[in-house]
């Protein structure tokens, strides 16, 4: 009996891995770890580095790689994680494979959480081929439990422009009605130098926090976010988000001062000076601060 048998902080996370620096699954296993769940990691991708440096090698997994993996976990019966994580996937067949395996495990045991994060894009632009979205609207959100769009990501998945937070409470009401339990939109900007979270849950729970946007490039910062979320998420919606935010503040502050103290004056900030200094911020993972 797979519900029984299943672990209760067990993360199986599908995401891409670089050698160096912090994306994906380099962003999300460490903070999981910290945070007391063990994490079954399945490397979508296996690249150098990430791909917003000026080059980048390695190799793509597919869906037959994908579902190979998945059968050899299958065939010693462990598959019995508590949650489901993604994030970026970048084509068609693998986000069909992905979620035939969400609705296999579902089927085994409904109490297993899947936290989506709908990698689309950012502030106006896809970086995935659109011929995705349909997928992730009709077929992967009514199996999510928690989804974690940033604004643009919100927009296409709902239909909804987000031009206020007034919109954004519409577009998350619309989520919700396609039976996600939880919706956040991790930051919508309203004013200059403010970003604000909106969360909603299925209960009716609302949650609203505003924050500093932090000067700077940064990636890997949504990765980060739903692996926290997933890892706060058992103690209420409020205490979730404040924690999440909380803990990415700090990084991205102390990736901030890193990449100052590592650029020299009138020189361009290189790329490998802003990767998230997550390790140097074990303890404010650990013990989030909190939210200014």
């Amino acid at each position: 009996d797979y519900h029984k048998m299943a672990d209760r902080k067990r993360v199986l996370s599908i995401q891409s891995h670089v050698v160096h620096g912090y994306v994906g699954n380099k962003c999300s296993t460490f903070p999981l770890q910290l945070l007391g769940y063990d994490v079954d990691v399945i490397n979508s991708v296996q690249y150098s580095n990430h791909t917003g440096y000026p080059n980048f090698k390695g190799h793509v997994l597919d869906s037959r790689d994908l579902r190979e993996l998945i059968d050899g976990l299958q065939a010693n019966k462990l598959l019995k994680q508590s949650h489901i994580l993604t994030g970026y996937i970048g084509n068609k067949s693998f986000l069909q494979e992905v979620k035939q395996l969400v609705i296999e495990m579902k089927n085994r045991n409904p109490q297993v959480s899947y936290v989506c994060d709908p990698v689309l894009g950012d502030k106006g632009v896809m970086y995935v081929p659109v011929e995705l979205l349909p997928i992730y609207k009709e077929e992967i959100l009514p199996l999510a439990d928690i989804i974690t769009p940033n604004q643009f990501e919100a927009e296409l998945l709902s239909g909804i422009e987000i031009k206020t937070e007034e919109d954004g409470w519409k577009a998350i009401d619309l989520l919700l009605s396609k039976g996600i339990r939880t919706v956040i939109i991790t930051s919508v900007s309203v004013t200059a130098g403010r970003l604000v979270l909106l969360g909603g849950s299925k209960e009716g729970e609302n949650v609203r926090l505003e924050f500093d946007e932090l000067e700077g490039y940064f990636t890997g910062t949504g990765d980060l976010f739903s692996a926290l979320f997933l890892a706060w998420s058992e103690e209420g919606l409020q205490t979730a988000c404040e924690k999440t935010v909380g803990t990415m503040q700090a990084v991205l502050r102390r990736t901030v001062e890193h990449s100052k103290l590592s650029t020299r004056e009138g020189q361009d900030v290189k790329m490998e000076d802003v990767e998230l200094q997550l390790v140097a911020s074990k303890k404010d993972i650990e013990d989030p601060p909190s939210i200014s």
